[in-house]
């Protein structure tokens, strides 16, 4: 099947960069929200980040002009589902919400249309569990953001088949990424290691370690481009404390979120997309 159409299910970070990178590849793109508010600022961000690769002399006028053209924004969830021949989920990281939506998406797409999630630990099997299309259900975690970061995790459900993946790998490198392969449990890889790593983090801090003095000491010392705390602010903490949280409930006691985290979130310092977590933004 050839992929022409996408619907995109979330008008935030990540919703707004994948329609953003689709968009440019050439595929047409309807972003969907339940909140006008979010699709004006998802239109605002993706225009600005256009905007910098225009003046960076890595993509024309024109063609930022013709990617904006080829996004419809719309509060309407058929609108995104009717032409698509694949849709990518980007709702809250609720694992209810997300069946939700599958058991709507059924309703609403074509029946050979691929039915993505861009969840980045909830098991692809459980997300497809409430549809009868469990061979058109796949995970496609992008990561953020969405238009500077080259990989994009792909999980395979217990039903999903070789020509949903097929088509789904030759998506991804249309737009210019590297997909990588993950197994279908918890955390898959990306967010089983990270999660983790930003939750030890927190453990640090409370025993009296300072963040900038955490993320100074695995960026010089273990290599790693940005520290745990830096990172943790990136994702959103919430996003963190629920990765953690599914984690805990299919492996055990060993991925319980710190309960200084679950203070954090519930104090709402989420990081960047609340103006503070571990810094000030």
């Amino acid at each position: 099947m050839e992929v022409k159409n996408i619907g995109v299910i979330g008008a935030g970070a990540m919703g707004s960069g994948i329609a953003q990178v689709s968009a440019v590849a050439g595929y047409d793109v309807v972003l969907q929200d339940i909140y006008s508010t979010a699709l004006d600022k998802a239109k605002s961000t993706i225009e600005k980040s256009l905007g910098k690769l225009v003046s960076k002399g890595k993509l024309s006028e024109a063609d930022m002009k013709a990617a904006m053209e080829r996004i419809t924004f719309t509060t309407v969830l058929e609108e995104a589902c009717r032409d698509a021949e694949l849709i990518i989920e980007c709702v809250f990281e609720n694992l209810e919400l997300k069946q939700k939506m599958f058991q709507e998406f059924e309703k609403l797409c074509k029946p050979e249309a691929i039915l993505g999630t861009n969840t980045s630990a909830l098991p692809i099997t459980e997300i497809a569990s409430v549809t009868k299309r469990g061979d058109k259900v796949i995970g496609i975690h992008f990561m953020n953001p969405v238009p500077l970061m080259k990989g994009v995790e792909i999980i395979r459900g217990q039903l999903t088949s070789d020509e949903t993946m097929e088509t789904t790998l030759e998506y991804i490198k249309k737009i210019g990424k590297e997909p990588a392969i993950a197994v279908d449990y918890a955390g898959f890889i990306v967010s089983r290691l990270l999660d983790v790593l930003m939750n030890e983090a927190v453990k640090l801090m409370e025993e009296g370690n300072k963040p900038e003095e955490i993320d100074k000491a695995m960026q010089l010392c273990a290599g790693h481009p940005m520290g745990p705390c830096k990172l943790l602010d990136l994702v959103g903490a919430e996003i963190a404390m629920h990765g953690m949280e599914t984690m805990e409930r299919d492996f055990g006691p060993k991925y319980k979120p710190h309960p200084l985290l679950k203070k954090r979130v519930l104090a709402g310092l989420l990081g960047v997309k609340t103006g503070k977590g571990f810094y000030e933004y």
